[in-house]
């Protein structure tokens, strides 16, 4: 596996798709590591460069001391484009990544060719749910939310149609380094970008999931009235659409990248 140390992190990355084609960076969400994307990775790579990586606390990179922030994790990313020598790239970010695509858009647009913010708000839950879960996962480890985190992920149909896939999600949850995840947590209690949205310069595709109860619709819709020119659509999928409604999450995807970039 491919890694790029920088500071007190070493994450990891992986390309698929042409060396040469524009770069669409994948960004997990909290809990997953870069497998969560391989629907979209399979049909993406032929005609673009498609870089994964783990966040940090996440899968094979780096666990380094928390509580994270998601600037830490915004800076990552920055850094990891530096090593790789990519001087800008497209950006999709699910759920807490797409918290760290806020403040990319605010704070770094000129790397940003163009940002998509999936199931993702400025603000998510509050202080007191998080701190919860942070103590329980520092307690008792991935067991004690895995279950009850895996099935606001996905839909009731989905749980009964795709059980196999619930399950693998279940195992990757599991697999997280309980540190790193709390301290990611962490970066989500303590991240509000509700006064930053309209800094957020980078054209932008929100994408919101109907029967998410993560994310309300409000939320999601609020992200996209916040950012000059965002465009919102919204696929009939649970928290994690990029996989409950995987072919529509990807040909949006494409459509997004294929557009013409406003110069």
């Amino acid at each position: 596996m491919p890694f790029v140390e920088k500071g007190d992190v070493r994450l990891n990355y992986r390309f698929d798709g042409p060396e040469k084609a524009p770069v669409i960076l994948l960004s997990n969400s909290l809990g997953t590591n870069l497998s969560m994307w391989d629907p979209q990775a399979t049909v993406l790579c032929e005609k673009f460069c498609v870089l994964r990586y783990d966040l940090r606390g996440h899968g094979l990179s780096s666990v380094t001391p928390g509580p994270y922030t998601i600037e830490q994790l915004g800076r990552d990313v920055i850094s990891l484009l530096d090593a790789l020598k990519i001087e800008n790239a497209y950006f999709c970010g699910l759920s807490m990544s797409g918290m760290i695509g806020m403040w990319l858009g605010a704070n770094a647009a000129n790397r940003m060719k163009g940002l998509v913010l999936c199931n993702t708000a400025a603000k998510i839950g509050n202080a007191e749910t998080w701190n919860a879960r942070i103590k329980d996962v520092k307690e008792r480890g991935m067991a004690a939310v895995a279950t009850t985190v895996v099935l606001r992920w996905f839909s009731e149909d989905f749980i009964k149609k795709s059980p196999e896939v619930v399950e693998a999600t279940r195992q990757m949850l599991l697999q997280a380094p309980p540190e790193g995840y709390a301290a990611c947590c962490a970066a989500v209690r303590d991240a509000d970008f509700r006064q930053e949205l309209p800094r957020v310069t980078a054209r932008t595709l929100v994408i919101a999931g109907a029967q998410d109860p993560v994310i309300p619709l409000a939320e999601a819709h609020l992200v996209a009235d916040g950012i000059p020119g965002a465009s919102y659509l919204e696929l009939q999928a649970a928290h994690l659409s990029n996989i409950e409604a995987a072919p529509q999450f990807t040909e949006a995807l494409l459509k997004f990248l294929n557009e013409p970039e406003v110069k």
